[in-house]
């Protein structure tokens, strides 16, 4: 079992989610989240005074799959959320020691689905 987790820019989801669908992925958690990479956020002017914004903006996805559905979730991910440009975001891939289904209790790979 594996959690992937993938940081990526808010305008690239439903993109990203039609090609996780595509790929037969269809169990997601996603939440808003704050950061910055390398970049360091970006420098914004407000009322002619220049302000940087160090936390942007970013989309965070959280998916759990068996071994199987690692390298697809992976490519689906990569192809819906790639633009070329800095900030695309990064992926996390983790082993994932244990899951749990709490209506029914099962473990294991059964529990992800």
């Amino acid at each position: 079992m594996r959690l992937i987790t993938a940081i990526i820019q808010p305008h690239r989801l439903e993109e990203v989610k039609k090609e996780l669908y595509a790929a037969e992925v269809n169990l997601i958690t996603v939440s808003e989240a704050l950061g910055h990479g390398r970049q360091f956020g970006i420098d914004e002017f407000y009322r002619g005074v220049k302000e940087t914004g160090n936390l942007l903006r970013k989309i965070r996805i959280d998916i759990a799959v068996n071994e199987a559905y690692e390298e697809r979730t992976v490519a689906a991910i990569i192809k819906g959320a790639r633009t070329g440009k800095i900030g695309d975001g990064k992926i996390f891939v983790t082993d994932l020691k244990r899951c749990i289904r709490i209506r029914t209790g099962e473990e294991g790979s059964s529990a992800i689905g």
